[in-house]
């Protein structure tokens, strides 16, 4: 049963199924090389810039085609950690696997990308666009990269897919488009009168054709902010100092809790929230105590209090303009993640996430059962101490979890790579649970 007579065909119907999406911050990614002709026509219906997405999936050793993550340019890597630990998979076992994937990837890159920047997603409508859906596995790794990458929203569309495709993506996409599912389905090439393949060259030239909308620079993202100031927040009969950055079409906001010693002036934290901005997620960096509470140890370390302080400024967030119905989450770092965790366990909180960085749970023991927000914690892999305490928090909680240990890292992820890789790690986790959170 032929429905299509080429790809170019299907792609000009599926572009007008995607017309809804007009006007939005869109980005076409075409999966090379079948999927970038389908691509090429949706991005000149829309007068959306074409991109290329090349992805590798990550197989288990020992059954390659099950997919435990995906690689993408740049070092995007995202993985499984359920599936890992579920098959006794090490760090060791996974490094192997994408040292050898990664080694294609790149190949790949260079070949359809040559000098053509890639197109930023943060905070952008990311349409993934094959030539159709077979078992489903290079599509939803290029969903998860794209999400990886911040998009603020992954819609995947292809022009044919089997029954029950969506439920095979397991979530990866926000979206999801088909133009026709139809029985039986043997293969994608049935359901095309002209399915020839599509050579490398034929997929560079439809990429070096596509032109970005209005004249605009496809490589350049947009910095627009909403709000980028100062701000002061009275609590607990104190006055506090902040900073509120909110990017424009924020997913959610992230307030930050840092430990002692530090402040909402922290390169750590000011480095962590800006990669969370160009991922559209706004942010809150501001000073749990006064300075002259900081010179006092008692108060440095009274969870209670600090978790009080972290209330009332989330309260102060929720009233302003700019965050009414965006779901709001907490970065904690230190004894500020013991405070982040001590505030999220109020069932009044309405949090929906929680990352602590190099964190002391411990702190928050009488409370972790309570806590309900989805909770990452991130710890270097060289911080025995507090690794290990994480670990044993991470046994009281009852609430979805997982902890994130960055290889080489020590408590202030001052090694080269680590504070990147703590920032990848808690905006993955944010952009996920935002767009779920009720």
């Amino acid at each position: 049963m032929e429905l299509f007579a080429d790809r170019r065909q299907a792609g000009r119907r599926l572009a007008r199924r995607l017309e809804p999406l007009r006007g939005q911050p869109l980005v076409v990614l075409g999966l090379p090389r079948g999927g970038v002709p389908v691509a090429a026509e949706v991005a000149d219906a829309l007068d959306a810039p074409l991109d290329v997405i090349v992805v590798r999936k990550l197989g288990v050793p020992f059954q390659p085609e099950l997919g435990m993550g995906a690689i993408g340019e740049d070092g995007v890597r995202v993985v499984d950690g359920v599936l890992v630990r579920q098959f006794g998979l090490t760090e060791r076992d996974v490094a192997a696997v994408e040292e050898k994937e990664r080694v294609e990837l790149d190949r790949r890159a260079r070949r359809f990308r040559a000098d053509r920047p890639r197109i930023d997603l943060a905070g952008r409508v990311a349409v993934v666009v094959d030539d159709g859906i077979a078992t489903g596995s290079t599509a939803r790794a290029a969903c998860q990269v794209a999400r990886a990458r911040g998009a603020a929203q992954v819609v995947l569309a292809v022009p044919v897919a089997p029954p029950g495709w969506i439920e095979a993506m397991g979530g990866a996409a926000d979206g999801y488009v088909c133009l026709a599912t139809p029985e039986p389905f043997r293969s994608v090439g049935q359901f095309y009168a002209d399915f020839a393949q599509v050579a490398d060259d034929e997929a560079i030239a439809c990429l070096k054709r596509s032109r970005p909308p209005n004249g605009a620079s496809a490589g350049a993202p947009s910095d627009a902010l909403l709000v980028d100031e100062e701000v002061t927040v009275d609590v607990d009969e104190v006055r506090l100092g902040g900073h509120l950055t909110v990017p424009e079409h924020p997913i959610g906001i992230v307030v930050f809790a840092h430990g002692s010693g530090s402040s909402r002036h922290s390169p750590r934290n000011a480095s962590v929230a800006a990669a969370l901005n160009r991922a559209a997620l706004g942010t809150l960096l501001f000073d749990l105590l006064t300075p002259a509470e900081e010179q006092r140890r008692a108060a440095v370390f009274d969870v209670d209090l600090l978790a009080r302080r972290l209330t009332g400024v989330t309260a102060w967030l929720r009233g302003r303009p700019e965050s009414i119905a965006l779901p709001i989450g907490y970065f904690g770092a230190s004894t500020g993640a013991a405070a982040a965790l001590w505030a999220a366990a109020d069932p009044h909180a309405e949090i929906a996430a929680v990352v602590a960085r190099g964190g002391r749970p411990d702190l928050a023991r009488p409370r972790l059962s309570c806590v309900r927000a989805p909770t990452l914690l991130v710890v270097g892999g060289r911080d025995d101490v507090v690794l290990e305490l994480n670990r044993r928090a991470q046994a009281e909680l009852q609430c979805a979890n997982e902890l994130v240990v960055i290889p080489g890292a020590t408590h202030l992820f001052e090694e080269p790579g680590a504070l990147e890789a703590v920032a990848e790690a808690a905006r993955n986790w944010f952009c996920l649970h935002f767009r779920h959170h009720d």
